[in-house]
């Protein structure tokens, strides 16, 4: 029997230096495949609010080698807990069983923490100061142009430049993405395990408003608040104004949240206007593709958007990896088996910002009902079509480790 056929020698070009990016070097690297990752900021770094990391995201990377580094930062989760602002209960997530289940727990942990550990793992280079403004596809390959008028040639493009990809832009059109009618407010609260403890995970549910608080460190609590409102708009005043009116936004909410908006560093406070995309039928043409969030912007409500970039690396390396296959045949195949596992995500978490945003109280009341009777139903969902997909990758892992 002859041996199958290698893939061939291929140098990658990624436009895009936050997660998805940096992830996709390093799946490619494990895949003996040349990449350069070109960021347009002049260093590079992630912004520090946190991420909900369900097990998926942890198989996926335990699959990049580098999950037991998150887990010595990240808290592991037990139950995560959804209820109304008054405190009572609407459902529960006991993510603790997925250990047992899938070898890995749900976590969550800051945006740069996980960033540094997924850099410190590539070997391959990381141009800063590197805007990509378009590119050009010519029968060998790609070429990559920046603002400052120079270029860099590769076997292909992978758009991982964020909601606002520049690569998306010339593949799909200048369309910018949609604003969910919400803002974001996020911050940190320093907090002991005796008054916060580890692994605590609780999104609140009051009428046109949310907030939602899990640990990403010891002693580091990271926190949402969540409002309806137009966009483009900005606090006014110092951050310590803003704390206050966050405070009274939330005030008489059951406990923590005052004691977390009280240890809240005022300073570390981020807003931003949500916003996500309908999903897209075409991700891809020729020797270009995108990922992340470049791909399928989602909002934050089923907390999936850096797993699913993680995903995404991986799929893209493996498909890319195969032999026998041509560059456009490697991008097409990744891009189906992406569509279908992203779609329906977007969707459910565009859904679940909606529910979240009502706040005629009738309207609430049947929400809350409807959420509840559902809940057991919707969590086996959550499981099968969330976290045993990325059990793909599990066979690979143990293989590396063996």
């Amino acid at each position: 029997m002859s041996a199958p056929t290698p893939h061939p020698k291929r140098r990658v070009l990624i436009a895009g230096g936050g997660l998805g990016g940096i992830a996709t070097a390093l799946a490619l690297q494990h895949k003996g495949i040349d990449s350069v990752v070109f960021e347009r900021a002049p260093r590079l770094r992630d912004g520090g609010a946190g991420l909900h990391i369900f097990t998926n995201g942890m198989l996926a990377l335990a699959a990049l080698g580098v999950a037991d580094q998150a887990a010595k930062i990240a808290p592991a989760q037990s139950v995560c807990r959804f209820a109304t602002s008054t405190g009572r209960v609407i459902g529960e997530y006991p993510v603790g069983g997925f250990v047992e289940r899938y070898g890995q727990p749900t976590v969550a942990i800051s945006r740069s923490h996980l960033h540094g550990i997924l850099r410190d793992a590539v070997a391959a280079p990381i141009v800063t100061g590197a805007d990509v403004t378009g590119y050009t596809e010519h029968a060998g390959g790609v070429t990559v142009h920046f603002a400052d008028g120079s270029s860099e040639d590769g076997d292909l493009l992978v758009g991982a430049d964020g909601i606002r990809s520049a690569v998306r832009t010339q593949l799909l059109g200048p369309q910018p993405p949609d604003y969910t009618g919400y803002i974001a407010w996020r911050g940190h609260a320093e907090m002991t395990p005796e008054e916060f403890p580890p692994g605590t995970f609780r999104a609140l549910f009051g009428p046109g408003t949310r907030f939602t608080y899990y640990d990403i460190a010891p002693n580091v609590v990271h926190w949402m608040s969540v409002a309806n409102g137009p966009a483009g708009g900005r606090d006014e005043g110092t951050p310590e104004q803003t704390l206050d009116m966050l405070r009274a936004r939330h005030a008489g909410w059951t406990a923590p949240v005052g004691q977390i908006l009280d240890a809240t560093v005022a300073s570390s406070i981020l807003r931003g206007d949500v916003v996500d995309r309908k999903p897209d039928a075409v991700w891809g043409r020729g020797r270009v593709t995108l990922l992340g969030d470049a791909a399928h912007a989602i909002s934050f409500n089923i907390g999936q958007g850096a797993s699913l970039a993680l995903e995404d690396a991986l799929e893209l390396a493996d498909r890319l990896a195969a032999p026998g296959v041509t560059v456009a045949q490697a991008l097409r195949a990744y891009e189906a088996e992406r569509q279908e596992r992203t779609r329906p995500m977007q969707l459910l978490a565009h859904r679940i910002g909606v529910m979240g945003a009502l706040q005629n109280p009738a309207a609430i009341w049947v929400r809350d009902r409807v959420m509840k009777l559902g809940w057991n139903r919707t969590f086996q969902t959550a499981e099968h079509e969330h976290v045993a997909y990325a059990m793909r990758w599990a066979s690979d892992t143990a293989a590396d480790a063996s």
